[in-house]
């Protein structure tokens, strides 16, 4: 079997101010920390170690993998970062106030923007400094491949090379893998590795700071053998309650 671990970011200072975050970065909130801490410690005493980290180009996602590794002592593991792991980009939503804006919009217009399969939030313009082309980090990226606003399904699209180039060419080579990314990224994985289909995927809910285990085909990464969420069941079903409660 190969062994695969999704773990969200803990909270974020965004998340805590109910704020539409998406490719700004922010740091982990206090509860975050402690999330991600205690997501190590679960992984430390289920005796689960790493090969290979990989995470997203977001500052809470790599906080959230480094202090897990250090609760496991394997803060030398090889890290990969990439810019594919980043959270789903939320146009013209980035910065606002969730409660807010679907007093503005209205609570169905702005569900249909978080949670459709195939509905982008109204983009950014190409001069707006939020646009990624704007940030250092992707000044190497191809300008036609930044996104000024995603649905799911383009996260899916631009997420599944980096899958497929160089996360699953490890699980072949038996490399134990742990991705630290964020709640749509990590659902447009879920989505490809059990293939939820288009109308159900809006109904996944990835709680922060849990490290959820896959168990997968040595011979074919896709083939999901067993999967389960670590840590206190009631405390999962808590956090994956509390995500869904949000107003996007």
């Amino acid at each position: 079997m190969s062994t695969l671990v999704l773990i969200r970011h803990g909270e974020s200072t965004w998340n805590r101010e109910n704020l539409f975050t998406g490719w700004h970065d922010v740091d982990l909130s206090e509860r975050g920390v402690a999330e991600a801490q205690e997501g190590g410690r679960l992984l430390a005493a289920e005796g689960i170690g790493f090969d290979v980290v990989h995470t997203s180009l977001q500052r809470r996602a790599i906080r959230t993998a480094e202090l897990a590794l250090a609760e496991m002592g394997a803060q030398w593991l090889p890290v990969r970062r990439h810019w594919r792991l980043n959270e789903r980009h939320y146009g013209r939503l980035q910065g606002k106030n969730k409660k807010q804006t679907a007093e503005e919009f209205g609570a169905d217009q702005v569900f249909s923007w978080r949670r459709s399969y195939d509905v982008r939030p109204p983009p950014l313009d190409l001069d707006d400094e939020r646009h990624p082309r704007h940030d250092p980090r992707y000044a190497r990226i191809a300008p036609d491949q930044l996104p000024a606003s995603e649905c799911l399904k383009d996260v899916v699209e631009r997420m599944l090379p980096y899958w497929h180039d160089a996360v699953a060419p490890e699980l072949l080579d038996g490399r134990r893998v742990l991705v630290s990314a964020h709640g749509n990224s990590l659902r447009a994985l879920v989505k490809h590795l059990k293939q939820i289909p288009d109308d159900e995927i809006p109904g996944l809910e990835i709680p922060t700071g849990v490290p959820w285990l896959f168990e997968l085909d040595a011979s074919d990464p896709c083939l999901v053998l067993h999967e389960r969420q670590l840590g206190d069941p009631d405390d999962v079903r808590g956090r994956a309650e509390e995500v869904a409660r949000q107003a996007g």
